[in-house]
């Protein structure tokens, strides 16, 4: 018997859980889990805050957890790995040092052009006036990022200087993300396809998942502002195997040879966001942990089991290989009226309905005395799989459709 503790409360914690309750054998708490969570069958909540680092780990010994698995970016990169590896307890997810590639913009470009990864040209500005300067003076469009964590929600693509200069002035001079955007960066605006890529890995073994797309504008075509993201699809119609090994060798492998010459230990899941450029995969951005909503996606498609791997990869033993899975899956966001600015809440949700090839994660919502209700920005994933992306797709919206309140956005072109 394995028992499992993850860490978080959103949906793409909901799919971890829901996936490792599905394995032989397991035993899974969710802190804080959520009441959507909490009905899932063989899936216990309890009410410990993602960022109660000491209290998460008493109850790990109390309740002799063998894995604890760190859903969001928040409590890595404050340092929870840290804090349960010095009272010897098996966490997955990096420290807080190497949790850097996720929490600093700046940072993450740093090892990339140390390590040779390809990536966009970029600036990094600390004062608001050489800021502005800059972007008077260089070609747009231009891509501005917040360099700390900002939800998904930190970054602008800028047509114009106008649009620049506002974005700047916003960021910096308002602090609109707080400490986050007292420092930002500036880079070349990169085109082509978006491809999420990520690996399970020790710093030694790298185990790879199957490929993704998530789509991150609000409204359909790719219109409206970025958000934490709408749907994703898995594989992505861009990979092969080819690529895949190309971004192992060229990619993956280097950044973490890189931060083992900074003497950092890196044990958990590494995303990459690339764009598929005329001149070869670019990166994007690193994430420190499974990202939202692929997570969804690619456990719904994911054939095998997912713990024994994990496990491997936080006590140092993974070797290299693959979770990729000859399914489809495509995953649709139900996102509450006003997100991502200013999202409504306590509006009741329609009932549920059972699906025998869908699944419902919640992401945002409450329990109430007629079922759930509207509790954050992004509020369901429904997700489904299929033998194609076609197939797939057609199950997630046929039951997406069915679920409805007053103000409910969503996309109908994920996957297209």
């Amino acid at each position: 018997m394995t028992r499992y503790l993850v860490v978080g409360s959103g949906g793409r914690e909901h799919a971890i859980a829901w996936k490792l309750s599905t394995e032989t054998d397991a035993v899974v708490f969710v802190a804080p889990g959520s009441a959507g969570i909490a009905a899932t069958e063989g899936v216990r909540c309890v009410d410990l805050a993602a960022t109660h680092h000491q209290a998460l780990a008493d109850f790990a010994v109390r309740e002799r957890i063998d894995l604890t698995v760190v859903g969001p970016e928040v409590p890595l990169v404050a340092g929870i790995a840290d804090h349960f590896r010095a009272r010897d307890l098996c966490i997955l997810g990096p420290g807080a040092a190497a949790a850097q590639l996720e929490g600093s913009k700046a940072f993450a470009k740093d090892v990339m052009r140390a390590a040779g990864i390809p990536t966009a040209a970029y600036q990094a500005f600390e004062d608001l006036e050489p800021a502005l300067d800059y972007v008077a003076h260089a070609a747009h469009p231009l891509v501005i990022k917040a360099d700390g964590l900002a939800g998904g929600k930190g970054v602008v693509i800028s047509d114009d200087l106008a649009t620049s200069a506002s974005t700047l002035r916003d960021f910096m001079g308002q602090r609109r993300f707080g400490e986050a955007s007292e420092r930002v960066v500036i880079e070349e605006c990169l085109t082509g396809p978006e491809l999420s890529f990520i690996v399970v890995t020790d710093g030694n073994g790298i185990v790879t998942l199957s490929t993704s797309r998530d789509h991150k504008r609000l409204r359909d075509g790719d219109r409206g502002p970025n958000t934490g993201g709408m749907g994703a699809i898995t594989p992505s119609p861009d990979a092969t195997p080819a690529l895949d090994r190309q971004l192992v060798d060229t990619i993956v492998r280097p950044t973490l040879d890189e931060l083992r010459a900074r003497g950092l230990d890196y044990r958990g899941f590494l995303y990459v966001g690339l764009m598929l450029t005329p001149t070869g995969p670019q990166v994007l951005e690193f994430n420190v942990r499974l990202g939202d909503p692929e997570t969804q996606a690619l456990l719904v498609a994911m054939e095998t089991d997912l713990g024994p791997t994990l496990v491997d990869a936080a006590t140092g033993t993974l070797q290299s290989g693959t979770l990729a899975t000859t399914r489809s899956a495509c995953c649709v966001v139900l996102a509450a009226d006003g997100y991502p600015e200013a999202p409504r809440r306590g509006e009741l949700i329609s009932p549920i309905p059972h699906s025998d090839v869908a699944h419902v994660f919640h992401a945002g919502t409450s329990a109430e005395a007629d079922g759930f209700a509207t509790a954050g920005g992004r509020v369901l994933a429904v997700v489904a799989r299929g033998d194609d992306g076609a197939e797939a797709r057609r199950n997630a919206y046929r039951l997406a459709a069915e679920i409805t309140w007053d103000g409910r956005q969503m996309r109908t072109d994920i996957g297209l």
